[in-house]
């Protein structure tokens, strides 16, 4: 199958799809209803769980509207919603008023990304050698380097953290809010949020530091949002993002790593779950979530895209993808598996995921009563060293929580070597990553396209390095390097060339040299814009065709979507010109840009390879 060349301009989403595109709305009330929603109107009248959103100023009037209505389940002030359970019947009247800006459902999330949950779906069972924390780390570049990610707090939201060695007296803070956010002492009935723990921040002492995690110093804020089958609701996960985000300063939150997600039943303009995430971001707080285990068809096995869920779908998130490593230090051999989720998200074509990062045969700290470790016998992991049990799970979840400490290496790093300066803000995080990162090819030698890896896997060791050259202090205009980064990093014997593009949203930049201006990647008040959408067309070949519908059944059709037709195809190139740092030439924001001595170069932009592709045949198994 050939594949396509693909980059951006600026154009208006409008001219390639029809009106019923992503950004189309149905007229009337219904449009205040999300797709779940409107299934749930053709079901009788059940109480439903919603998550209702007020207008500004709106929230008193809102709320009595509610307790006449249902009962009111909680109150996300920084989202301006409430969640309540409502009979259907009353669904018309409450999206009718004008009041009211939105209703969601209160959707099951899970760490799976499947709607049933259970244990099954995390199985390795011998598909492919189990990659330990040793392994892990040295793929990550992460050799002979002293930052540990020390006083850097991660908050871990999901089904909790089990108390144990490896953590010693890091787990700082631990609420439930399964049972309505109250401090506890830290346990995890699951099991999954421990090994997800574990590859952030174990610190190896109960393995002989064979299963040390990336970073192993780091300070564990526990939210539990997931019961004992790996389960919780869509406003639990906001209760507790809203709460990290409130308390960023007392908890000393600097990453929140959620490892979990829902199929996406709306624009992330309106989802409530992207909003509360939205707001963390802007908080400070660098998020980072799993991109989803959606990236096959589970009836046919195709590889499709647009399988990434919520809130991998908030474009200020990191969002992440997996990686095979083959249990292997090496690069060369890295492989995308099928089951890790493609973009473009629903409704709003956003170019995810952000990174990728290794996800498959993690061995990592088990929570021994659990139900994951309890369920999985052929998936446990004995250290030779000390006789203690670990678990092997595979997924985007574990690449989340990989990239997650990277991140809080990257901030421990900037700390470090510019002791006294401004803090890197999440914008800027995302972009050293996504520079830093090195492509993974395909086996056969062909690039993934960005769709499906972003700008490439996670590099610790360069991300370390440019994080540590970033001047926040430098003027307005001036380049903000303090020193010379070579763009290469060297893992097992290989140099490595690093991505040098960054992905934002819905816009693709590349070039050759990167300029961090004050206004551009660490401004606190960047407008994610949706100026620069995507050019000529969109070829899905058949290898992603997925007939009527995606792997969620009836809540989100193609058709009502987007048009996936082989009349859109990537543009193979394009020049944008002369423009100015932060802005196109017609004035369109941009996110960044490779600078000149006197103009802007936008490098060969025939270099990005995305769209359609043949399929890599290398899959590890079912997944997290």
């Amino acid at each position: 199958m050939n594949t396509r060349r693909i980059a951006l301009i600026a154009l208006l989403f409008a001219f390639l799809v029809p009106v019923r595109g992503f950004a189309a709305s149905p007229p009337g009330w219904e449009h205040k209803l999300d797709n779940a929603l409107k299934q749930a109107l053709k079901k009788g009248n059940a109480p439903t769980r919603v998550i209702v959103q007020a207008r500004a100023g709106q929230e008193d009037y809102v709320r009595a509207l509610l307790r006449g209505k249902g009962k009111i389940n909680n109150e996300h002030k920084l989202i301006k919603a409430f969640t309540a359970s409502v009979n259907s019947k009353d669904l018309q009247e409450l999206a009718e008023n004008d009041a009211v800006a939105n209703i969601s459902i209160d959707a099951v999330v899970g760490s799976s990304q499947d709607p049933d949950l259970a244990a099954e779906n995390y199985k390795v069972n011998g598909n492919g050698a189990s990659v330990s924390g040793k392994k892990l780390r040295q793929t990550l570049g992460l050799t002979g380097t002293s930052l540990t990610g020390q006083n850097v707090g991660v908050a871990v939201i999901d089904s909790g953290i089990a108390n144990k060695a490896e953590f010693s007296d890091r787990i700082v803070a631990f609420y439930d809010f399964t049972q309505g956010g109250v401090a506890a002492s830290p346990t995890d009935d699951y099991g999954h949020g421990t090994h997800v723990a574990g590859l952030i921040a174990s610190d190896g002492s109960t393995s002989g530091g064979d299963f040390k995690g990336v970073a192993p110093d780091a300070r564990l804020i526990g939210l539990k949002v997931l019961d004992e089958n790996g389960a919780g609701y869509t406003s639990d996960v906001i209760a507790a993002v809203e709460f990290a985000t409130t308390h960023k300063t007392a908890l000393g939150i600097d990453v929140m790593n959620l490892s979990l997600g829902h199929p996406i039943f709306e624009s992330a303009k309106s989802d409530p779950l992207v909003l509360a995430v939205e707001k963390a971001v802007a908080s400070g707080i660098v998020v980072v979530c799993s991109a989803g285990n959606i990236g096959k068809n589970p009836v046919t096995g195709k590889v499709g895209y647009a399988g990434i869920t919520s809130p991998g779908n908030a474009r200020s998130a990191i969002t992440v993808g997996a990686v095979a490593t083959q249990a292997t230090v090496t690069r060369l051999d890295d492989r995308i598996p099928n089951y890790s989720s493609r973009g473009p998200t629903w409704y709003d074509a956003y170019a995810k995921p952000d990174v990728v990062a290794p996800g498959s045969n993690l061995v990592s700290s088990a929570s021994s009563k659990s139900k994951l470790f309890t369920s999985l016998p052929n998936d446990h992991v004995t250290d030779n060293y000390t006789g203690a049990k670990f678990l092997r799970l595979n997924g985007t979840s574990m690449a989340s929580a990989v990239t997650a400490g990277v991140a809080a290496l990257v901030i421990r790093s900037h700390r470090y070597y510019n002791p006294g300066t401004r803090e890197l803000t999440p914008n800027t995080v995302k972009a050293i990553l996504e520079y830093s990162a090195i492509p993974v090819k395909m086996a056969n030698g062909t690039m993934y396209d960005a769709l499906t890896q972003g700008t490439g896997e996670v590099n610790a060791a360069g991300a370390i390095q440019l994080a540590a050259a970033v001047d926040t202090t430098a003027s307005l205009g001036a380049t903000t390097l303090a020193h010379h980064v070579n763009p290469v990093t060297r893992i097992d014997r290989v140099d490595l060339q690093w991505a040098q593009n960054i992905i934002w949203g819905d816009n693709i930049v590349w070039g050759d040299n990167i300029v961090w201006g004050d206004n551009i990647v660490w401004a606190d008040n960047i407008v994610w814009g949706d100026n620069i959408i995507w050019s000529d067309n969109i070829v899905w070949s058949e290898e992603a065709e997925w007939g009527d519908n995606i792997v969620w059944g009836e809540n989100i059709i193609w058709a009502e979507n987007i048009v996936w037709s082989e009349n859109i195809i990537w543009a193979d190139n394009i020049i944008w010109g002369d423009c100015l740092v932060g802005t196109s030439s017609n004035g369109v924001t941009v996110w960044n840009v490779v600078q000149a001595p006197s103009r802007t170069v936008w490098g060969e932009l025939t270099a990005a390879s995305v769209g359609a592709q043949s399929v890599d045949p290398d899959d590890t198994g079912d997944i997290v």
